[in-house]
C-alpha cells in the first residue's frame, strides 16, 4: 500500500514521512530510504536523495553531492580560479609570475623584522640561552624578553595556553591598546587567535543563529566576510561604497540596506567596516566612524571592525583612529553600550608575519554572558598557537627607545613603509596613466583595486564562456603577463563595473616592471577586442 502511494504522488514531503513508517515494518535499517524506495520499485529523483536519508553515493561518504550545503556554496576568490590557474603555470615551470593575488609580504620579498625572529629563535629552542656566547649573537634585549616569555608560558613554546592566550600576551594588548586609545582595556576581555581571521570566524559564529540574521558588509568587501557567513548559515547585507567619492562610506547608503533588510524580514545584528580599506585602500575620518558608532548604537548593531592594517598608511590628512578611540572621546551613550569587536593581527604592517598566524579580537560593552559563551567555543579548540602569541606581544610591545635592539627595529619599519608608500603612487599613477582604467589612491592597507572599462566585444565573449568580464580580463593578464590578480566580481562591486585588486607588495623593482607589463598587456586587450 506504501509503495502503491508513492508511485501516485512521490513527492520529497511523503516519501521521508512513508520512509520512517516503512522502515521499521519491513526490517530494512540498513538500508537508506532511497535504496529502499529503488528496491521495492520506486523511481526517487536525485534532488530527494539528501532528503532521504543517502549515507553515501558512489561509494563515498564524502561525496560533493552530500557535503554540507553552505561548504559547497561558499566562494573564496582570494585563492580561487586566477590563483590556481597561476599555482598550475608555476608548477609547469613558468618563472615569471608575480603573485599580487595576496596580501603575502614575505612571499613577495619583504624581510622579517629582526629582533621579532630573535626573540622567537631563543624561544622556540630555548637551549641557545645557555650558550655562554649567547650575549655575542643575540642583543641582550631580546635575550631578556625570550627569558620573559619562557617564565610566562609554562611548559614553553610546546605547551598548550589558555584558551584566549597567555595572560601576559593579553595585558600586553590590553596595554597596547589602552595607549594608543586612551581608553582602558581589559585583558579578560580579549582574545589571542591564529590570525585576525580566526577571531571574525569566531564571532560571526556566536553572532549569527540562522538564515535570517544579516551581517551589514561593505561592497566591495574581503571574501572573508562572504564566505564566512555563507558558511555559518547567515545572510550577507550589502552596503555600497561610492567609487567616485574615493570609496567614502555613506550614512544614508547603511540606512538603505538596513530599512530593505528589514522590510525582508532579516535580523540585522552586526556590521563589518575595514580601516584602511581592503580591497578599496581608503583610510575613514574619525567623523565618518563617529557616525558609524552612533547608527550602530541607535539601530542596536554590533560594531565589528577590520583594523588589520592600521599601521599601513601612505598619507598623512587621514592618520588610523581606532573605532574604540572614538567611541571613547564621544563619551555616553556611545562610551558604555556601543557594543564593538575590534580586529587586529601580525600578519600585516611591517612585520607582515603571514604564515605564524596571529591575531586578536577586543570584545567592547559585550554582555558578559556572551563573552563566556565565546570562551566555550574558543576552548573547544584548545589553545591558540604559542609562536603567534610571541610576535603579537612583540607588535603591540616593541624595542623603546633605549633599548638596544630599538635603533635597528625603528630602522627596519620605517624603511619598509617609506617604501610601501612609494610603491602605493607607483601603482596608482601607473594604473591612471592607462587609457580606459582609473583608480583611487591608495591611502593604506595593501592593495589597489582600479576599475577597468572592458570593450563590449570582450564583455560578450566572457558570457559565451560563463565567466564574469573581469575574470576574463584577469586570466587574459596572467596568461600574457604572469601576474596573477583577483577580479572584482569576487569582491562585489556596483552592477555594470569591473575591476580588479592587486597587491602592493612586490619590490619597487618588480613593481616598476608590473606596471610595465599591465600597461603593455591593456592596450593588446583593447585591441583584441575592439
Amino acid at each position: 500500500r506504501i509503495v502503491g502511494l508513492v508511485r501516485m504522488q512521490p513527492s520529497t514531503a511523503l516519501l521521508v514521512r512513508l520512509a520512517g513508517l516503512a522502515r521499521p515494518r519491513h526490517q530494512v535499517p540498513t538500508l537508506s530510504s532511497a535504496r529502499w524506495f529503488s528496491s521495492m520499485g520506486v523511481h526517487v529523483p536525485s534532488d530527494m536523495e539528501v532528503s532521504l536519508g543517502l549515507a553515501h553515493k558512489e561509494g563515498k561518504v564524502m561525496h560533493p553531492d552530500l557535503l554540507n550545503e553552505n561548504v559547497l556554496n561558499a566562494q573564496y576568490a582570494v585563492r580561487g580560479e586566477l590563483y590556481l590557474r597561476a599555482e598550475q603555470l608555476r608548477k609547469e615551470g613558468r618563472s615569471d609570475l608575480i603573485f599580487t593575488n595576496v596580501g603575502n609580504p614575505h612571499a613577495l620579498g619583504a624581510k622579517p623584522l629582526t629582533f621579532t625572529r630573535q626573540v622567537l629563535a631563543l624561544c622556540v629552542a630555548p637551549f641557545l640561552l645557555d650558550r655562554p656566547d649567547v650575549g655575542k649573537i643575540f642583543p641582550a634585549d631580546a635575550i631578556a624578553r625570550a627569558r620573559k616569555f619562557l617564565e610566562a608560558f609554562k611548559g614553553g613554546m610546546g605547551a598548550y595556553t589558555d584558551s584566549r592566550g597567555n595572560p601576559l600576551v593579553r595585558q600586553d594588548v590590553a596595554n597596547f591598546i589602552t595607549k594608543r586609545d586612551g581608553a582602558p582595556s581589559n585583558p579578560e576581555h580579549v582574545f589571542i587567535t591564529d590570525g585576525a581571521s580566526v577571531a571574525v570566524r569566531m564571532c560571526l559564529n556566536a553572532v549569527i543563529r540562522n538564515a535570517a540574521d544579516g551581517i551589514l558588509v561593505p561592497i566591495p568587501q574581503y571574501p572573508l566576510y562572504s564566505a564566512s557567513i555563507k558558511l555559518l548559515g547567515g545572510s550577507l547585507i550589502p552596503y555600497l561604497l561610492d567609487e567616485s567619492n574615493n570609496w567614502a562610506l555613506s550614512i544614508a547608503e547603511l540606512h538603505r540596506a538596513v530599512k530593505e533588510a528589514r522590510g525582508e524580514g532579516k535580523h540585522v545584528r552586526g556590521l563589518v567596516f575595514i580601516n584602511p580599506g581592503n580591497p578599496t585602500g581608503q583610510c575613514l575620518t574619525k567623523e565618518n566612524l563617529a557616525e558609524l558608532i552612533k547608527f550602530c548604537h541607535d539601530e542596536r548593531i554590533v560594531l565589528m571592525a577590520d583594523e588589520v592594517y592600521q599601521e599601513n598608511i601612505y598619507q598623512d590628512e587621514r592618520p588610523f583612529v581606532s573605532a574604540k578611540k572614538t567611541s571613547y572621546e564621544m563619551g555616553e551613550p556611545y562610551r558604555s553600550h556601543t557594543e564593538l569587536l575590534s580586529f587586529h593581527t601580525i600578519s600585516k604592517g611591517t612585520g607582515g608575519e603571514c604564515g605564524l598566524r596571529g591575531g586578536y579580537v577586543e570584545m567592547t560593552n559585550i554582555h558578559q554572558g556572551a563573552i563566556d559563551e565565546v570562551y566555550k567555543c574558543a576552548s573547544i579548540n584548545l589553545c591558540p598557537n604559542t609562536v603567534g602569541q610571541v610576535c603579537m606581544s612583540i607588535l603591540v610591545n616593541p624595542p623603546q627607545p633605549g633599548d638596544e635592539s630599538y635603533e635597528l627595529y625603528n630602522k627596519e619599519r620605517t624603511t619598509e613603509l617609506a617604501s610601501l608608500r612609494r610603491r602605493a603612487h607607483m601603482v596608482t599613477d601607473g594604473f591612471n596613466a592607462v587609457e580606459g582604467v582609473t583608480c583611487n589612491f591608495t591611502e593604506g592597507a595593501m592593495y589597489s583595486f582600479p576599475k577597468v572599462t572592458l570593450p563590449a566585444k570582450a564583455i560578450a565573449a566572457a558570457k559565451q564562456m560563463g565567466k564574469d568580464p573581469d575574470v576574463l580580463y584577469c586570466l587574459e593578464l596572467l596568461e600574457a603577463t604572469g601576474i596573477s590578480t583577483v577580479p572584482g566580481s569576487g569582491f562585489g562591486q556596483k552592477e555594470g563595473t569591473f575591476h580588479l585588486r592587486t597587491t602592493i607588495l612586490p619590490r619597487e623593482d618588480v613593481m616598476a616592471e608590473f606596471v610595465s607589463k599591465f600597461e603593455k598587456f591593456h592596450k593588446q586587450f583593447l585591441a583584441k577586442y575592439a
